[in-house]
């Protein structure tokens, strides 16, 4: 991935599955149409942080719109290698067939922990000019992401609770 191709990139922020105070059907429908829209407006590359929840469902809307024909492009941001070890099966086999059918894939930092997810927050930030988010205003990951893209001038597209 290129940096010159900012203006034509979007990420991804939100909350895992258990945070979210909005059904997780309006979510991933919500999504769906944000990124359709985003790529209607010439967004042809979007990365995803391949968290449970937001990241992983947005991602699976990428890849959808992509089956249906559209030129856009799938960019795995993962914190590190493993970050997916300790998660329910389910979610395993999700963020593994995303990683399969992403155009890139990037591991951010060597070290599991908080600071490898604050450093793939920013990653993705500092390559798009678009975040959209999902945030129910609680403290964490999300909140400072958010506060981070508009620190440094980033369109946000918000679903607050």
């Amino acid at each position: 991935m290129n940096n010159k191709n900012i203006e034509h990139t979007c990420t991804f922020t939100g909350h895992r599955p258990e945070r979210l105070e909005v059904p997780k059907k309006q979510v991933i429908d919500w999504l769906y149409k944000q990124i359709k829209q985003a790529a209607d407006e010439g967004y042809t590359e979007f990365i995803t942080g391949m968290q449970r929840g937001v990241d992983l469902w947005a991602a699976e809307a990428v890849l959808k719109l992509r089956r249906e024909g559209r030129q856009i492009r799938l960019i795995a941001a993962c914190a590190f290698k493993g970050m997916e070890n300790r998660w329910d099966m389910n979610w395993q086999i999700r963020y593994h067939h995303v990683l399969s059918h992403s155009d890139e894939v990037h591991y951010i930092s060597d070290t599991p922990g908080r600071k490898a997810f604050y450093a793939r927050n920013h990653w993705m930030v500092d390559r798009a000019s678009r975040l959209i988010a999902v945030y129910s205003g609680a403290p964490g990951g999300t909140k400072e992401t958010i506060e981070y893209a508009r620190k440094n001038g980033r369109s946000v597209v918000l679903l607050e609770r």
